[in-house]
């Protein structure tokens, strides 16, 4: 049986990563009446640390995370909950989402900061080192690769750009094409003019020792050492609730698979419905995360002050 909630939420925030406890923090200190629901599957755990955000440069997420949650309890209107939104809907102008304990909450507002999920290449050896010596953001993990042998595993049409960005962290870099590819003349003359050489060897697996990539290995037996890689993930949304709720979504890029519509102040195509961090489209990053959270949250406070004093007209 579903327990129904007595009272009804003015925020309920799906997610308690960067986005999720940024937005609960600044509603809390609004004083508006605030749920966060937290499932702990933050894409950033395995990670040994966040690279550059501001005061917390290379703090672990899990740390990070804690302390957040530690701000939260000093506001009595935020509450923290581990368990996970498994439905929900509209109901008249709010929402009710049913939970994994069983608890069925009623809110006038929702937001989404439910993260993605990055869905790595098919490569074996990728996904032990994933978020340490293989990484898909150079911002945030290059100064820790800085000046080994490093390589970017993508035969598409961005690992050109890919490999010249990476080389600000290092002189040694090699763009791995997974099979042949065919470049146009101008890129191949880029990476010449830079000296990063193209391996088209398929590529069977990665090595390493503990947590450290060594090689990358060939279909034919042969390695070449590496001691970071560079891979292209996609990302996609890690939780139904966007779609059950009817929200619009932005065309498919390199980057998401289907991250969620939202305007200026975070709003969803659907009305009372925000989102932030990684589900909405944006470049994936914890400090992006924060600050979106923080700006969703403020829109959250203005549109329940229009709604509760009749502004909008």
């Amino acid at each position: 049986m579903i327990a129904v909630s007595d009272s009804e939420w003015e925020c309920i925030v799906v997610g308690g990563g960067a986005a999720g406890l940024s937005a609960a923090l600044v509603l809390g200190r609004a004083r508006r009446k605030t749920l966060l629901v937290d499932s702990g599957r933050q894409s950033n755990l395995p990670a040994h640390g966040i690279g550059g955000l501001l005061g917390h440069d290379g703090r672990s997420p899990a740390d990070l995370y804690a302390a957040g949650r530690k701000e939260l309890a000093a506001y009595p209107t935020v509450e923290v909950r581990d368990t996970e939104v498994v439905s929900g809907k509209r109901d008249g102008s709010g929402f009710v989402l049913d939970l994994s304990d069983g608890s069925r909450e009623i809110s006038r507002r929702v937001l989404l900061a439910t993260g993605m999920d990055y869905r790595l290449p098919e490569v074996p050896g990728i996904a032990p080192l994933w978020g340490r010596s293989v990484f898909h953001c150079p911002f945030c993990h290059g100064w820790e690769a800085r000046d080994l042998s490093l390589g970017v595993l993508d035969g598409s049409g961005h690992g050109v750009m890919r490999a010249l960005l990476l080389q600000r962290w290092s002189d040694d870099v090699t763009l791995f094409t997974n099979g042949p590819t065919e470049l146009p003349q101008a890129d191949a003359d880029r990476l010449n003019k830079a000296r990063i050489p193209i391996d088209e060897r398929p590529v069977a697996r990665l090595r390493s020792q503990g947590e450290n990539l060594t090689a990358v290995e060939f279909e034919d037996g042969s390695l070449r050492p590496c001691g970071g890689l560079l891979v292209p993930v996609t990302l996609h949304q890690r939780s139904a609730l966007a779609e059950q709720l009817g929200a619009a979504f932005v065309p498919p890029g390199h980057i998401a698979a289907d991250a969620l519509e939202v305007t200026q102040t975070f709003q969803t195509s659907v009305p009372g419905l925000f989102a932030a961090g990684d589900a909405s489209a944006q470049m994936p990053s914890v400090a992006n995360a924060v600050a979106a959270g923080s700006n969703a949250a403020a829109g959250i406070v203005h549109s329940l002050l229009v709604e509760d004093h009749d502004l909008a007209h």
